[in-house]
C-alpha cells in the first residue's frame, strides 16, 4: 500500500480506486465511499472529482436503501441518490486492475497487525481476494480462543477499506473448528481443499 499509495499520489486514491475496481458493477455515493474506504469526506470528495474528471469513474443516479429502526423491527424504503459507478471504457482499466488488485494485495504481516487484539489467533488463512481466485467459499478463515466479536467486526471493516471489496470471513473457536474438521464439515472442506494460504497455523492443519 505505501509504494501504491507514493505512485498513486495518496492512500485515499489507492483505496477509493480499488473500490470501484472491484465492484465494477455497483455504484456508490459519496457517504458510502467514505464509509467503505474509511476516509473523511473532505478527502473522499476531492479523490472522487479527481476521478471523475479523468472518466476513470462516471456519474450515475440509482436507488440506495434506507432502513429506519424502530422499537421492533426496521423500515426500509429507497432513496434516489447521486453517485459514481466504474466507467468500463476507461482504457487503462486493465492495467489499473493488474496494478492495484493483484499487486497491492496486503502482505502477511499487515494482515495480521491488522487483526492485533481480536483474541488468541490459532489459524488464520486467508484465500478469495487474497490471492486473486474470486471463486473461493471465504477470503479469510480465523481459528482462535477468547475472540471479541466487536474487535474482529472493526478489524474487518478497516481490511475492506484497504482491499477495496467486502470480504467473507468465517471465525470458529478453536475446540469448534476440530470438532467441525473432525465431522468432514463442507464449508471446511471448500476452504481447505482449494486454494489458500495459511499465515498462522499453530494447530498443525
Amino acid at each position: 500500500m505505501e509504494i501504491l499509495s507514493k505512485l498513486f499520489g495518496s492512500v485515499a486514491r489507492v483505496k477509493i480506486m480499488k473500490l470501484f475496481l472491484l465492484n465494477p458493477e455497483q455504484a456508490f455515493d459519496g457517504a458510502e465511499v467514505s464509509e467503505r474506504t474509511k476516509i473523511i469526506a473532505s478527502t473522499s470528495r476531492g479523490e472522487l472529482n479527481l476521478l471523475s474528471k479523468i472518466e476513470f469513474i462516471k456519474k450515475k443516479t440509482f436507488f440506495k436503501e434506507n432502513i429506519k429502526k424502530t422499537n421492533k423491527s426496521g423500515k426500509i424504503s429507497k432513496k434516489k441518490v447521486e453517485g459514481w459507478i466504474l466507467n468500463k471504457d476507461f482504457r487503462f482499466i486493465a492495467p489499473l486492475e493488474n496494478l492495484l488488485v493483484e499487486s497491492g494485495t496486503l502482505k502477511p504481516n499487515e494482515i495480521i497487525d491488522r487483526l492485533k487484539g481480536v483474541g488468541n489467533l490459532k489459524l488464520l488463512i486467508v484465500a478469495g481476494v487474497f490471492i486473486q481466485d474470486m471463486n473461493s467459499r471465504a477470503d479469510i478463515l480465523i481459528v482462535g480462543d477468547n475472540l471479541s466479536e466487536a474487535s474482529l467486526e472493526k478489524s474487518m471493516r478497516i481490511l475492506e477499506s484497504e482491499v477495496g471489496k467486502e470480504l467473507r470471513y468465517v471465525v470458529f473457536e478453536t475446540d469448534d473448528f476440530k470438532y467441525r474438521l473432525g465431522i468432514y464439515d463442507k464449508l471446511l472442506r471448500d476452504i481447505l481443499d482449494y486454494s489458500h494460504k495459511k499465515i498462522i497455523n499453530k494447530i498443525g492443519v
